[in-house]
């Protein structure tokens, strides 16, 4: 049972991080936090205090703490990596240039070539 909160205390911690609330939560308070506004840190000591809720032995409360601060690096170097390909997604699917129906366009034969700025030159 410790693992499976351990796992999930680790992630909470990176998530929060990365997503910007415990910044948020520092403006708030106008207080600054370092223990917990860094993903290492903040799981580290999270999951150090959690091992001594559940009364586990010093030796593997740091290991534990220690692995977990580790693995939080590459979590969130994964969550960037996702942040960087849904921004590309992103641009991809919401900026195109291209008209959304290319079968209803005439490809511009018929269409006025004044727009709003043209008309109220006039």
């Amino acid at each position: 049972m410790i693992i499976f909160d351990v796992v999930m205390l680790t992630f909470v911690c990176v998530a929060a991080n990365h997503l910007g609330l415990i910044s948020a939560v520092e403006r708030v308070l106008k207080l600054r936090i370092p223990i917990l506004n860094c993903s290492k840190c903040c799981t580290f000591w999270s999951v150090l205090f959690l091992c001594t809720l559940y009364k586990q032995s010093i030796v593997p409360a740091l290991t534990m703490s220690l692995l977990c601060a580790y693995i939080a690096l590459w979590i969130e170097l994964f969550m960037g990596y996702i942040d960087n390909l849904y921004n590309e997604l992103y641009e991809k699917i919401y900026t195109s240039t291209e008209p959304e129906h290319p079968d209803t366009s005439d490809g511009g034969k018929d269409c006025s070539q004044s727009g709003v700025s043209d008309l109220s030159e006039e």
